[in-house]
């Protein structure tokens, strides 16, 4: 019979597997393969005798009522969308780490003196949208109506694939009033390079970083690219690449800022015509606030000047703004206590990626542990974690959930 562990490998393989594109990897909101991937958790919640439920957005929840099902729940889990051409272990590592610690419990014949309520999320990375969050949002309050306003390249919006594409017609909202649930853990690979280099396989999670995201559009004209001379262009590409420029330079001399560029749109588009317009989305991240904040105006005020330098009009629209996410320090000491019983390390260390536990933080406490990943790789094929490094991230989960007080 196979260990949870050897359950747990086989399972990334198959959540893998299943992509919009034959290519590659990529699942986005509500597409046939993230109702493909939540009909495959949903089955392996199942099998675990856990009562399950899928909300209209997509979120899968499996509940494990324990000993006493009046307790406040804890929640574990994490998001099985994919940002595009990704790796198999973002996000779908948590899930099924989870499934496989509760797994072991039942080996063990243990039952919690709590409710566990897994929750796997189906839109953490924006891909479709441009974003985040949607998934782990519509548990903590209904998305609110500017969010669900929002299109995707097709002009659909978030609000039409929810009543056009829903997976299931006994889909209803999964929903947590503030302070209803216990805590919230989530089990993620690290996404960079601390803890190879560090040669750990795990460490605690205290802090995520603060995020902006933001659309920005140049508007010049259109002009004929034979017969219209350099000084008198309105080229919205070239005011774009001054732009990303100097982004790139703000972050360059303000480390730990980063500040990433990662779609561009041009229209005409044409090989032979002078693009009239330009939009880019805008990542940045500081585990400050104050600082973040700061730097996004420097970034504004820079854009402007190279608009009226350029003839160009600037169109600066924000998308998203997460502050920094301190995780919980009694929650965060439990399962330090946990990653020291299993590896006898004490690492710690602030993600600077964002994750699901920015938006269940405003509902109740949130801890997180990360597991090491080859070369750092992730949103890339190669992402790697070894089954060594899985098996120690399922037994840390697993004694925390055994060692935790309610």
């Amino acid at each position: 019979m196979p260990t949870p562990v050897e359950i747990a490998l086989a399972r990334l393989e198959e959540l893998g597997a299943i992509s919009d594109a034959p290519s590659h990897l990529v699942r986005t909101f509500l597409s046939p393969a993230n109702r493909e991937a939540a009909e495959k958790i949903l089955s392996w919640m199942a099998a675990l005798g856990m009562e399950t439920s899928q909300a209209p957005d997509g979120t899968v929840r499996g509940i494990l009522p324990g000993k006493n099902p009046s307790l406040s729940p804890l929640l574990i889990g994490s998001h099985y969308d994919t940002v595009i051409d990704a790796g198999k272990y973002d996000g779908s590592l948590g899930i099924i780490a989870a499934l496989a610690a509760l797994e072991s419990l039942k080996l063990e014949t243990i039952t919690l003196p709590f409710p566990v309520h897994l929750l796997a999320f189906s839109d953490e990375e924006g891909t479709r949208f441009q974003t985040t969050y949607l998934g782990s949002r519509s548990i903590t309050a209904p998305l609110d109506s500017e969010t669900l306003a929002a299109q995707d390249a097709a002009g659909i919006s978030i609000a039409r694939a929810i009543a056009t594409e829903s997976p299931t017609a006994t889909a209803a909202p999964i929903l947590y009033p503030a302070g209803t649930p216990r805590g919230y853990v989530e089990l993620h690979i690290e996404q960079g390079r601390v803890l190879e280099e560090a040669h750990e396989p795990a460490c605690v999670v205290t802090s995520i970083a603060g995020q902006s995201r933001l659309t920005v559009t140049l508007t010049g004209r259109a002009d004929h690219a034979g017969t219209t001379p350099m000084p008198l262009r309105r080229d919205a590409l070239t005011g774009a690449a001054a732009c990303i420029l100097a982004a790139e330079s703000l972050a360059q001399s303000s480390p730990p800022l980063v500040i990433t560029v990662g779609k561009i749109q041009v229209h005409p588009g044409a090989s032979n015509s002078i693009p009239q317009t330009a939009t880019f989305t805008i990542d940045l991240r500081h585990p400050d606030d104050e600082i973040r904040q700061n730097s996004l105006t420097r970034l504004h005020e820079s854009y402007l000047r190279i608009a009226d330098e350029r003839q160009l009009h600037l169109h600066w629209l924000p998308i998203q703004d997460n502050n920094a996410t301190p995780c919980d320090p009694t929650l965060t000491a439990s399962l330090l206590q946990s990653l020291t019983a299993i590896t006898g390390s004490t690492l710690t260390l602030p993600s600077g990626a964002g994750h699901d536990g920015v938006a269940i933080s405003k509902i109740c406490p949130i801890a997180m542990l990360f597991i090491r990943c080859r070369d750092g790789l992730s949103h890339h094929p190669d992402e790697y974690a070894t089954p060594a490094d899985i098996a120690t991230g399922i037994q840390i989960l697993t004694h925390f959930l055994k060692s935790h007080n309610p």
